[in-house]
């Protein structure tokens, strides 16, 4: 997987974040953090958006009056763009990891 790759699909998941009004997933970090912390915190979002949408369904469906449906459908889409993105990101991952593992010695 070669880095302009990489760069391309951070750029688009940006893209999609901010077109969703999420914050984004994957931050540019100024002081040299690893991969897996890049990735820690990009699961954690996505995390904390699913259970946000989860709480907001779970209001709405007990009444709740500050709830309304619009807000449940678009935290409940926000989460699952967040999620679709993170699992086309490990798809990556893992077909990266696969074409080194299969590399000639």
């Amino acid at each position: 997987m070669s880095d302009m790759n990489v760069n391309l699909m951070l750029a688009q998941m940006r893209a999609m974040s901010a077109a969703a009004g999420a914050p984004s997933p994957v931050r540019e970090s100024t002081s040299g953090s690893e991969f897996g912390t890049l990735l820690k915190q990009s699961i954690d979002s996505v995390n904390n958006l699913q259970q946000s949408a989860g709480k907001m369904t779970t209001a709405f469906e007990t009444g709740a009056a500050n709830v309304s449906i619009a807000d449940v459908m678009v935290s409940s889409q926000k989460a699952n763009v967040s999620f679709q993105a993170t699992l086309q990101v490990r798809n990556k991952l893992v077909d990266a990891y696969q074409a080194v593992m299969n590399m000639p010695m």
